[in-house]
């Protein structure tokens, strides 16, 4: 098995916590109940910041390391 690289492990790791947010937000918004509004707002607002972090992250690795995390793809 191919070791998984930095940038698709990010990649899949947002997509699950995008989910998860989106379920949570959903739920929230459905059921009423002590503190529904505050936790719907943290789910709009980590819905945007999820990504911009993960965005970050991936360009922050990239800089610091000094190579590439796409290194051997042939669609570049």
């Amino acid at each position: 098995m191919k070791k998984m690289k930095a940038r698709r492990i990010a990649a899949i790791t947002g997509v699950v916590l995008l989910v998860l947010l989106y379920v949570i937000t959903l739920i929230a918004a459905i059921f009423d109940f002590d503190g529904s509004g505050t936790l719907f707002r943290a789910c709009l607002v980590a819905t945007v910041g999820v990504p911009i972090f993960l965005w970050v992250y991936t360009w922050l690795f990239r800089r610091l390391t000094g190579r590439d995390t796409d290194e051997g793809r042939d669609d570049q």
